[in-house]
């Protein structure tokens, strides 16, 4: 063998080597991404349920926090966010109130008005709710503190807890102080009866501009359709098929290997 053809040898070897390598070190990167992705699914599974767990005591299926999901992420969809992050608010909305979990069952259940005293400690839920999702490094966590902590701030500042003004409030949070406005205004309580879609429209069409972002309440007229297809679906039944029916409502929204939905199932 001439010393060329030795070199080539070498080198074609030492080249094969690096190919394994390399493969070898992406299937490492891969299931350590599975893992990590598979470690953060569970958390946010756990935080999800334990919200889901804080609905049961105040309404009677618990479906409140889908619901939310449902139209949080319509609205997402429609403001043309990326794909991810509309994946992102689906996943985090049912973290809204997750903070009700400090909140007294005399509070959280009484039914009737609260008295200010009351109310100062039930707004509390806002800044529980970040607190118990702070510090992560998860983006789904991240946003479900920005909801946790933003979704009682209003257009015109008269909201809590830090009484944040226009788009001084993350989009995530005006997105779920309207549709969690909607929902309770849709939704019987012991101290009223279920609103009419009529008049539930007519209070979003007039707070427009004070309690909530124009632009917002734009887009959730004109994706009204689906906010009562959701309604017939989630609000007086068990929820069949999560899956099936986020890919009915947003079809343009693909799941992908680093984030998928949550089936609440």
């Amino acid at each position: 063998m001439s010393n060329n053809d030795a070199c080539e040898a070498k080198v074609k070897e030492a080249y094969d080597q690096l190919i394994k390598y390399a493969e070898d070190l992406h299937t490492t990167i891969n299931l350590l991404k599975n893992s990590h992705r598979d470690l953060e699914l569970a958390y946010v599974d756990t935080i999800n349920r334990l919200a889901q767990a804080v609905e049961y005591k105040d309404e009677a299926t618990g479906h409140h926090v889908i619901r939310i999901c449902f139209f949080s992420a319509i609205l997402a969809n429609a403001l043309k966010l990326p794909n991810n992050r509309v994946l992102r608010i689906y996943n985090s909305a049912a973290m809204h109130d997750v903070g009700k979990i400090s909140i007294p069952d005399s509070i959280l259940l009484k039914p009737g008005p609260l008295t200010k005293e009351e109310f100062e400690i039930m707004k509390t839920h806002t800044t529980v709710g970040a607190r118990l999702l702070a510090n992560s490094r998860s983006p789904l966590l991240k946003t479900g503190q920005l909801i946790a902590l933003n979704h009682h701030e209003r257009w015109d500042g008269t909201g809590y807890p830090r009484g944040l003004k226009g788009s001084g409030t993350p989009i995530e949070g005006r997105i779920v102080g309207l549709v969690d406005v909607y929902d309770a205004l849709r939704s019987e309580r012991p101290y009223k009866k279920a609103y009419s879609l009529a008049k539930t429209t007519a209070i979003i069409r007039k707070n427009s501009g004070k309690l909530f972002d124009p632009q917002l309440v734009k887009a959730f007229f004109d994706n009204l359709s689906s906010f009562e297809h959701i309604d017939r679906i989630l609000r007086n039944s068990d929820p069949q098929d999560i899956e099936a029916l986020f890919k009915e409502l947003l079809p343009d929204c693909k799941q992908n290997d680093s984030i998928s939905i949550t089936t609440f199932l």
